[in-house]
């Protein structure tokens, strides 16, 4: 489990219908100057088998794994961790390109703090790769099922160079101690897509579990390159995950606000917004993602 006294890093990342981008992604691994990791390479059903092409790229330390169907990113990461030797995972975007001493300075802090579980770098725009898009979340608003990114959009003068305890994970880079998916479950498989960083957080914190945003440590995301900007499946996943979000994590009085907030304010502004564009595929799924909250259980399984 152990060489050089480093201990073994799981890195998991998902394909789904971009090998090229995930070769890439690979390809920036070869810098790693940590060795003591395995990469686990879960292929989601793509249309085409990405094998040969991620065989012949001659990536070290390298698996490829294929899943018959499209288990989405909560359940696609739950099935990399559950095959997974490490004693940390590390998941991780496939459209992000790595650093030379990301993993060293993901893992320090866990020598410093017993108490930390999670620790998630400064996530950089891979272009222009000088602005920020993630160094922390603030807290998630109970009231309104909405959160804030610090530093997100912000040229990088060194700002958020001071690692500190952060509210919430970031899905796309976050290095996860083994015990703490043992003690705490993984993943949300009923979110498929979205918010479900956010409900296994919750349940890490309330386990009294740190997250940490590590300053010092730095990735690049090549955002949204798996999901439009405007895709309706991406309206629908997060208008129903911000709802089951709320029914899982807040209690009757917060919920009993929030949905007042979102039934007088949230409908009718996003309503007026999608019919003011013309987009009425994104109207249906909108309404589709709310409307599956009042025919569901929010139900308890992890």
């Amino acid at each position: 489990m152990l060489k050089d006294n480093q201990p073994l890093i799981s890195i998991i990342t998902l394909n789904y219908n971009q090998t090229q981008v995930t070769c890439q992604f690979l390809e920036s691994t070869k810098n790693l100057r940590y060795r003591n990791y395995e990469i686990l390479v879960c292929d989601m059903a793509s249309d085409i088998d990405p094998t040969g092409a991620i065989e012949s790229g001659n990536y070290p330390n390298t698996k490829l794994l294929i899943s018959k169907k499209n288990l989405g990113f909560a359940a696609g990461n739950n099935w990399g961790m559950s095959q997974a030797k490490g004693n940390f995972f590390f998941i991780v975007n496939n459209d992000t390109e790595v650093t030379a001493d990301l993993l060293d300075k993901l893992l320090h802090p866990f020598s410093e703090d017993a108490t930390i579980g999670v620790t998630c770098p400064k996530i950089r725009y891979f272009n222009p790769s000088n602005v920020i898009q993630y160094a922390g979340f603030n807290p998630m608003n109970p009231f309104t099922g909405r959160t804030t990114t610090i530093g997100e959009k912000e040229v990088d003068h060194g700002q958020y160079n001071i690692s500190h305890p952060t509210y919430g994970a970031h899905g796309c880079a976050m290095l996860v101690k083994r015990e703490v998916a043992e003690k705490t479950g993984m993943f949300p498989e009923r979110f498929f897509l979205y918010y479900e960083e956010w409900d296994w957080s919750s349940r890490i914190l309330k386990a009294g579990y740190k997250i940490w945003y590590t300053a010092d440590a730095v990735i690049y995301h090549k955002e949204s390159m798996s999901v439009g900007k405007n895709n309706p499946m991406k309206v629908f996943y997060h208008t129903r995950n911000r709802i089951l979000y709320m029914r899982r994590n807040t209690n009757w009085i917060e919920l009993i606000v929030f949905t007042l907030f979102f039934t007088f304010f949230s409908i009718p502004k996003t309503v007026v917004g999608f019919l003011g564009k013309g987009q009425f595929t994104q109207l249906k799924y909108f309404l589709k993602g709310v409307f599956w909250n009042l025919y569901s259980s929010s139900g308890s399984k992890i």
